[in-house]
């Protein structure tokens, strides 16, 4: 019996398939092998063809099963769907795409999410956990109808692009609460769409799909999707999320005060509570985590951090030797003690960060003594000022009341540095998990566990490969080198 994930990223589409019984990702492949092109027609923009999603899920099915000798289709039980959140799909009432989708990272819509939080009001919109509905897609929405009017009479339903595979999947047309909580359509207090959002911006409700569980038969593969794929008609798809929701799924994280987090080009810190709060100055947003109910909440509470993997990158560019890698760098700087003998870096290069209320203020080294720090000082206090930024943001977590005490991250990108796992550990005091799985093998076990297979998440994830587990030590050292980081930021 197997599970067939999908990951529907904007740089490519992976496929994944599991055995259910060992939890074991048995073939894989992704495409395209180069980034998918983003359309940006003008300054700020980001757009893709939805059929180019369609194209890539066809290619990398193909790779996959022809990964696999004597492989019978008809064992595959159920399907699950991972993607980039917060687009916009605008389909007619054919299920024609009306325009090219606008990805997650398009910032035309910014404008008319800050009025929005200004005409709703800010309180209001915190307190229903509507974050500022700054550049989400309701606020994209808001974009083509003012636009683009003629194509915003032609609306039938808006999705997101999850909503869209599966409707290509199934020749359904759905979402789930999750999905319209990430889209800043959710009102949390009240349990359903947000009429004041709605009526603000203009829009009816009828334009939002109807609502499935996230867990749960949400349609059957139908004929044609099954042609076009070489599978067999009739699969379930049983569960849909976001890219950062289905991430934290995938390591393992359902419960209040587990976190999941990734270091790659910028960095994330997904946290999980089961109450409604929110940080007065909007420096986190707050979702619909993949098992929220109103009876039993669970609130993903998630953070970007622009400046993460790339400060690394940098310092491989600039600082390391022409040749070395970043195993070599990871040890150079493990010599250098704690704390970096007083050198701090703030990581903070990439562009505004919501962390400092969308403060750009730019990567800068504090302390630097021309007769103490070395190349070593540099890129421990590159991967520790990283870490920094992570406790900060973790900090704020803590004051909405997300009692932390254990971090499950993939033992990719900077997590396969001991200093920058250690550090992590030492001053948050959390013990780390490394795991090894993926998105789209996480989306396959979540449509195990929505099938029926899988009869408790425990038992859907119980069988991920746990690779190391790091516990806090030297966290005295740890937390008098944050505080002095700390010290620098000037907020």
């Amino acid at each position: 019996m197997y599970l067939l994930g999908y990951d529907i990223g904007s740089s490519s589409v992976k496929a994944s398939l599991v055995e259910a019984e060992t939890g074991k990702c048995v073939a894989s492949a992704f495409e395209p092998k180069t980034e998918a092109p983003i359309i940006s027609r003008q300054p700020g923009w980001a757009e893709q063809d939805p059929w180019m999603w369609v194209g890539n899920l066809k290619r990398a099915t193909d790779q996959m099963l022809s990964q696999l000798e004597d492989f019978n289709t008809g064992d595959i039980k159920a399907i699950g769907l991972s993607y980039q959140m917060h687009g916009l799909v605008c389909v007619d009432r054919d299920m024609n795409v009306l325009r090219p989708a606008i990805i997650w990272c398009d910032s035309r819509a910014v404008p008319y999410g800050e009025k929005a939080f200004e005409g709703l009001g800010e309180a209001f919109c915190l307190e229903h956990l509507l974050n500022s509905p700054g550049n989400f897609t309701a606020a994209k929405l808001a974009w083509v109808k003012e636009n683009e009017p003629d194509v915003f009479k032609r609306i039938w339903k808006i999705m997101l692009p999850g909503d869209y595979i599966a409707m290509r999947l199934t020749g359904q047309v759905c979402t789930t609460v999750s999905g319209l909580s990430e889209g800043i359509f959710w009102d949390f207090i009240k349990d359903e769409p947000c009429a004041p959002l709605l009526d603000y911006f203009g829009f009816d409700d009828t334009v939002l799909p109807q609502r499935r569980p996230t867990f749960g038969v949400q349609g059957q593969l139908c004929r044609a999707a099954a042609e076009h794929l070489g599978l067999p008609e009739g699969i379930p798809v049983t569960y849909r999320a976001g890219d950062q929701p289905n991430n934290a799924l995938s390591l393992n994280v359902f419960n209040p005060g587990e976190i999941a987090s990734t270091a790659g080009t910028s960095g994330v810190v997904y946290g999980v509570m089961d109450h409604l709060a929110h940080d007065p100055l909007s420096r986190v947003n707050i979702f619909a985590h993949v098992n929220h109910s109103a009876q039993d909440p669970r609130l993903g509470v998630l953070l970007c951090i622009n400046g993460t993997g790339i400060l690394n990158a940098w310092m491989r560019r600039n600082v390391a030797p022409e040749g070395m890698s970043y195993a070599q760098m990871n040890a150079l700087a493990a010599d250098v003690p704690i704390g970096c003998d007083g050198l701090s870096i703030l990581p903070f290069g990439n562009g505004a960060e919501r962390l400092l209320q969308n403060a750009d203020t730019g990567c800068s080294v504090h302390g630097l003594r021309f007769n103490t720090h070395g190349r070593g000082h540099l890129l421990r206090a590159a991967q520790e000022g990283i870490v920094f930024s992570f406790q900060y943001g973790i900090e704020i977590m803590e004051q909405m009341g997300l009692k932390v005490n254990k971090i499950h991250a993939g033992l990719t990108n900077m997590f396969q540095s001991k200093v920058f796992r250690d550090t992590l550990a030492g001053v948050s005091g959390a013990t780390i998990e490394l795991l090894d799985t993926d998105g789209a093998a996480g989306a396959a076990k979540g449509a195990g566990f929505g099938a029926g297979i899988y009869k408790d998440t425990r038992e859907a994830f119980g069988t991920l490969d746990r690779k190391e587990v790091v516990y806090p030590s030297h966290q005295e050292e740890y937390r008098a080198a944050y505080e002095r980081w700390k010290s620098h930021l000037n907020l």
